[in-house]
């Protein structure tokens, strides 16, 4: 159910008021916004920004506020349903279909040709000194991703403690990812009983009910989208991994609040440890690719589900079995960003003003902090040395107390040198990702070349 019209014509401070686009302008716009979202959700966000409120002057700053402000509560790409929301918000479901897509099928159909590239040449001297200096350059870019969202997200000391639980969860009792979210939630719920805070104010639209039946039928159309690849893929093609990528990536949708740095350590562990569907080091390839390419972040998955149709992929060609993986990965975490849209936004709107739901959200945000510190000095390690091994403490019960024990004799001293000129070029300089990562990949071409 679209909003009302009055919402996108309300006068903006400037006197004057936004104006619809024509649905024509509202897809040549989102093909643009597609084409040039590189830099992370800050960046894309603040693209849409300036071509939504400020060149298009489609929407005012409020509404576009109140719009992020909800995507920034849900699990999944938030950029992404922040194009879904605008795209809907101004003509109803097709134009979110549209603005959603939009956002991601640039990025999707680079990673994908990127994934192939890497599929068939990784072990040629050229990609694999380009790889070489991309991964290291990735350990500066999560560092500041540490530190920008721990600004943000840990201003109580509440906070923090459990942005270090999350974090001594992870990286010593390796417990789930959603396991360590569900907790931070249950804390937070229970702490904000305690605690009297404002009521928040919500916007007058939403304080109706919206039509029960026509959410409910929206809501099962979309998981029946969502889920429908599922049986086909048990029946036709079970000797493959696409059945195990959809059902995967389709569970991970659920869970994924922070984006993709909260995610990937989670995802690392599963599709490496459990699955085996690549290495340790092809997950730092994997996010250097993701990083170069337009649109989420979070298409990093789309190269995991590549690799895994690529390397288990039965009687099919592996090319086709890596498409079908790319592609499937992308739609199961994808898709549930629609259903967030079209189906829930008018109730969870309505539940922004419920004090132990606020409280709830952001104890999830703080421990998603601790989440990306894991993956920092996960991805730390696995970079500068090149042979990690599990140290096991103690054992209690069924949770092993443990850590990553580099061998110092394997200390990459290039990669470490590559990582440092990074970590200058953003912290020092504050030079784009752009300029860092292929600073950093001419410098992994010139190590594997020269020495």
């Amino acid at each position: 159910m679209p909003a009302k019209q009055t919402d996108i014509r309300t006068a903006d401070p400037s006197g004057d008021p936004p104006v619809a686009p024509a649905y024509s302008e509202l897809v040549s716009a989102f093909a643009r916004i597609g084409l040039m979202s590189f830099g992370g959700p800050a960046a894309q966000i603040a693209l849409m920004h300036r071509i939504c409120v400020e060149e298009k002057r489609w929407i005012d700053e409020d509404r576009y506020l109140h719009a992020l402000n909800y995507c920034m509560l849900l699990p999944g790409p938030e950029a992404q349903q922040l194009a879904t929301y605008i795209g809907w918000l101004l003509h109803g479901v097709r134009g979110g279909i549209v603005a959603g897509l939009l956002f991601v099928l640039p990025g999707l159909a680079v990673i994908l040709g990127l994934s192939t590239l890497y599929a068939l040449y990784q072990e040629t001297s050229l990609v694999a000194g380009l790889f070489f200096g991309l991964k290291a350059a990735v350990l500066a870019i999560v560092v500041e991703a540490v530190i920008r969202i721990g600004k943000r997200a840990l201003k109580t000391p509440f906070h923090r403690l459990l942005a270090a639980g999350a974090f001594i969860s992870l990286f010593l009792f390796a417990l789930p990812f959603p396991l360590v979210v569900l907790a931070a939630a249950m804390i937070g719920l229970i702490h904000a009983r305690g605690v009297t805070s404002p009521p928040v104010e919500m916007s007058e639209e939403f304080r109706a009910r919206p039509p029960f039946l026509r959410q409910l039928a929206a809501l099962l159309f979309w998981v029946v989208v969502w889920l429908a690849p599922l049986p086909l893929l048990w029946l036709t093609l079970p000797e493959t991994a696409l059945p195990e990528v959809q059902s995967f990536f389709s569970r991970m949708a659920l869970v994924t609040f922070g984006g993709a740095y909260a995610v990937l350590a989670y995802v690392a562990q599963v599709a490496v440890d459990h699955y085996a569907w690549l290495k340790p080091g092809e997950m730092l390839d994997g996010l250097a690719l993701a990083e170069t390419t337009p649109g989420p972040l979070v298409l990093v998955l789309s190269y995991v589900g590549f690799l895994a149709g690529f390397r288990e992929s039965g009687a099919l060609h592996p090319l086709v079995g890596g498409l079908l993986g790319g592609l499937l990965a992308a739609w199961a975490t994808f898709i549930p960003s629609f259903i967030w849209i079209f189906a829930g936004a008018p109730y969870i709107e309505r539940l922004r003003g419920n004090r132990l739901l606020s409280a709830a959200l952001s104890a999830i945000t703080a421990a998603v902090v601790g989440v990306i510190l894991n993956l920092a000095v996960w991805f730390a390690l696995h970079v500068i040395f090149t042979d990690v091994e599990p140290f096991a403490w103690a054992r209690l019960g069924p949770v092993t107390l443990s850590v990553p024990h580099p061998v110092w004799s394997s200390l990459d001293i290039q990669a470490l040198v590559i990582a440092v000129v990074a970590g200058v070029m953003i912290f020092r300089f504050h030079l784009g990702i752009g300029r860092t990562l292929i600073a950093a990949g001419l410098l992994g071409l010139g190590v594997r070349y020269l020495l």
